[in-house]
């Protein structure tokens, strides 16, 4: 319960107050959403947990923000927990405009007020449409909405997450008609999945040349020319297995591959060293819990939770040099970093994106005396300035550089 305790400490969330005041949720010119002024990671889920206290269950692993609708009644149990929401109004619809903005207005003005609400989200995936060049709501009725909306409600940001596979100058075109920009991208598949809503024929849903697990941080790059530096980019990571969204009769029970803790470690560090500011899974009302998949999901989250404000600080100048040490691979990729200053420590967040394992000297610590590994009950020495270590296959580490 210390978790919720905190949360709510941090976000002036808790139970029994109904008459709080709204959250103030703006951003930093770095994109990092803030809260009431604060630097704020964000760790959230489109889904509670499915358990008797879903909303606490989501707070105490770590999670800060959850989708709900627009009832009082969800939107006042996730605050119970501690927990800030968003939710969905839709947009514009110029053939219909007076009505739709009378329409959208209602939506936004009936929720504005709640304390647990900081995200509005207008429509999911507008630009895409599956195996169709046309987009699937224009940009058009979302640059109109959104004056409106932030003249009625200037205190919560409009959210909107993309489908992966659009070209940069399609999504940028939606830009106007959001602050928050997401982009949902699912690696983990066996390959060869019969065709289903969402995959490619090839049974994908990525469709850039690397179709490895580390196409995470490249979608990150593309995201990061949708958005520019300053606007927030979160990352929507995977919590289900693609066959398993099938009906059941339809299901091929040997083709059901949810990530593993590896896998979902991987992916939302490489998000966060690669320039997100936040991570939101979907999809886990499809994934059995209690079970080794979810307990993935939520230890997962906890780490980053337990980084949180570290990770919410500004990106330190720092650059660490690094220099691959020969086992036998080429290293097309490697070893990526983000660097952060807390507290008087230095954080070195690092991840693998080889498909093979390497290893490298990291250089430029001959300040510090002392280097831990976190999370791994290891310590690394010091040594003309670096350090020497091992990455598995999409392998992270995060160390910790003192002078204690």
């Amino acid at each position: 319960m210390q978790h919720i305790a905190a949360t709510c400490l941090v976000l002036g969330l808790c139970a029994g107050t109904a008459a709080a005041a709204p959250l103030s949720v703006q951003y930093d010119d770095d994109g990092m959403v803030t809260v009431n002024g604060q630097r704020t990671l964000i760790i959230g889920s489109y889904y509670p947990a499915q358990s008797d206290r879903p909303y606490a269950d989501m707070a105490e692993a770590g999670f800060n923000l959850v989708r709900t609708n627009s009832s009082a009644e969800e939107m006042d149990k996730a605050l119970a927990a501690g927990l800030m929401t968003w939710t969905s109004v839709g947009t514009i619809d110029l053939e219909s405009r007076e009505p739709s903005t009378a329409k959208l207005l209602d939506a936004v003005n009936a929720i504005k007020e709640h304390p647990a609400l900081a995200f509005i989200e207008s429509v999911d995936e507008p630009a895409w449409t599956w195996m169709k060049a046309e987009t699937r709501v224009p940009a058009q009725p979302f640059v109109e909405a959104y004056p409106l909306i932030k003249a009625a409600d200037p205190h919560h940001l409009l959210y909107m997450n993309h489908a992966p596979t659009n070209l940069v100058k399609t999504m940028q075109a939606y830009n106007a008609g959001t602050d928050v920009v997401a982009c949902d991208i699912y690696p983990v598949n066996p390959g060869g999945l019969r065709p289903m809503y969402a995959l490619f024929e090839d049974g994908h849903q990525g469709d850039l040349n690397n179709q490895t697990l580390s196409q995470v941080g490249d979608y990150v790059d593309k995201m990061r020319r949708v958005t520019g530096p300053n606007r927030p980019l979160l990352m929507v990571l995977q919590a289900f297995a693609w066959e398993a969204l099938r009906d059941e009769k339809e299901r091929d029970e040997t083709r059901v591959l949810y990530p593993t803790w590896e896998e979902s470690r991987f992916m939302a560090f490489q998000s966060l060293i690669k320039g997100a500011n936040g991570i939101i899974y979907w999809g886990s009302f499809s994934m059995p819990q209690p079970s080794d998949a979810w307990t993935a999901i939520t230890r997962t989250a906890r780490e980053i939770a337990d980084l949180a404000p570290v990770l919410s600080e500004r990106t330190a100048a720092f650059v660490p040099s690094v220099d691959y040490h020969e086992i036998g691979h080429s290293v097309d990729d490697g070893v990526q970093w983000l660097v952060k200053e807390s507290g008087g420590a230095l954080y070195v967040f690092t991840c693998n994106a080889y498909r093979y394992p390497c290893r490298a000297t990291l250089g430029g610590f001959g300040e510090w005396k002392t280097c831990t590994v976190l999370n791994e009950n290891r310590t690394l020495n010091i040594a003309d300035g670096g350090i020497t270590d091992d990455w598995k296959t999409f392998d992270v580490h995060v160390y910790r550089f003192g002078n204690e």
